[in-house]
């Protein structure tokens, strides 16, 4: 899937940018834009690798990862990010859920929720939202955020693409969200992954978006050209 989706690509790398430049201007925003950057991560790896069962063996186990070893220079790139920031616990938590979701997590997930159609992908991906909003270890809520971003791609996969009705209902869940962490503070560990999936989808949906069908005019005859339409236009 090299070359699709161009604006959720390039919404993760300013994401990367701006995560480096929190870690001095605004270090209370570095776990939430991490959060970000690993769901969207978990997103883009998910398009990427669209298999529903992969082939047994030792190799098919890591071949997300020989699908694209760059993609690993992000995980790297967050943990030194923390690092600058101070915060050498959440430098370890990002380098051991970077370890998980790489080598089990997601090959794991691959494997037994591969074929899930659209209504239990939806229900997991609303259970991993509520989970990222429950107190617990810094490493497993990584795991989480970098798992809601696989199921955001499930879901997305799953259902309509292209289509204005669909990127309109995501906008509104962006807003929705948006404005549920601004009025209501306490809701802000749910509201957070909420808008980030519905963020991503809305960027997947711009890149998608099909142009406006122009119907069929039968009182133009089409152009054919043949070897006797090419003679005549060129006496």
């Amino acid at each position: 899937m090299i070359g699709e989706l161009r604006l959720l690509g390039i919404a993760h790398g300013l994401l990367l940018g701006l995560l480096l430049a929190c870690s001095w201007q605004v270090p209370g925003l570095l776990p939430w834009g991490i959060d970000a950057l690993l769901l969207v991560g978990g997103f883009q790896l998910r398009l990427a690798d669209r298999r529903f069962t992969p082939r047994p063996g030792a190799r098919e186990w890591v071949s997300h990862i020989l699908m694209a070893p760059t993609r690993l220079i992000r995980w790297g790139a967050a943990a030194v990010v923390a690092l600058i920031a101070g915060d050498a616990d959440l430098t370890i938590a990002i380098l051991l859920a970077a370890l998980a979701c790489e080598l089990l997590t997601y090959p794991l997930t691959t494997r037994l929720l591969g074929r899930v159609p659209l209504a239990p992908a939806a229900a997991i991906l609303i259970l991993l939202i509520a989970a990222l909003g429950l107190p617990g270890p810094a490493s497993l809520h990584l795991i989480l955020s970098f798992l809601t971003g696989v199921a955001a791609a499930m879901v997305w996969l799953r259902g309509p693409d292209g289509e204005p009705r669909a990127l309109a209902v995501v906008l509104g869940g962006s807003v929705a969200a948006a404005a549920a962490a601004f009025f209501v503070p306490g809701t802000v560990a749910f509201a957070a992954p909420t808008l980030t999936v519905c963020a991503a989808w809305t960027l997947a949906y711009l890149s998608l978006l099909r142009r406006t069908v122009t119907p069929w005019r039968l009182g133009i005859p089409p152009l054919r050209l043949g070897p006797s339409a090419i003679r005549s236009l060129l006496s």
